[in-house]
């Protein structure tokens, strides 16, 4: 395994690395649960602001169609890369900058602007989220 300070990820790699954030957006964007969580490991982890800690796929399923029915209905979500950090071949730390678009919202409002830390694994040749979690920019 490489050191940390000198991983790097072949240009293959990185295609699949930076499509991962692009895959929740296409799924946000059917608001699809199902094609959300399968882009976290088995026992991938979901973090957001509150009191939201959810384990596993079907955790993060479940709770993704009961806000897409809910909260989320309507609403499209929205990320830019800011750095890509390879841990090792076959772990890199993404960060993003982004959050949901309400309908009609063509920017990110700063009530709804976070910041992002994606922990991607590679597993089976697929990159995958093993943890995520963001804050908002904007205090409360």
């Amino acid at each position: 395994m490489s050191d940390a300070a000198t991983a790097v990820i072949d240009d293959a790699d990185l295609a699949a690395v930076t499509s991962v954030p692009q895959r929740i957006i296409e799924a946000w964007a059917k608001h699809d649960a199902d094609a959300f969580a399968a882009a976290f490991t088995e026992d991938g982890t979901l973090i957001l602001p509150g009191d939201i800690f959810l384990r596993g796929r079907e955790e993060v399923r479940g709770f993704m169609a009961a806000a897409f029915a809910g909260p989320y209905q309507g609403t499209r979500v929205t990320g830019t890369p800011l750095a890509l950090k390879p841990l090792g071949e076959s772990v890199v730390l993404v960060l993003t900058q982004g959050g949901v678009l309400v309908p009609g919202e063509e920017a990110v409002s700063a009530e709804r602007a976070i910041r992002a830390s994606w922990l991607l694994a590679k597993q089976d040749g697929e990159w995958l989220i093993t943890a995520y979690q963001n804050t908002p920019v904007k205090a409360s």
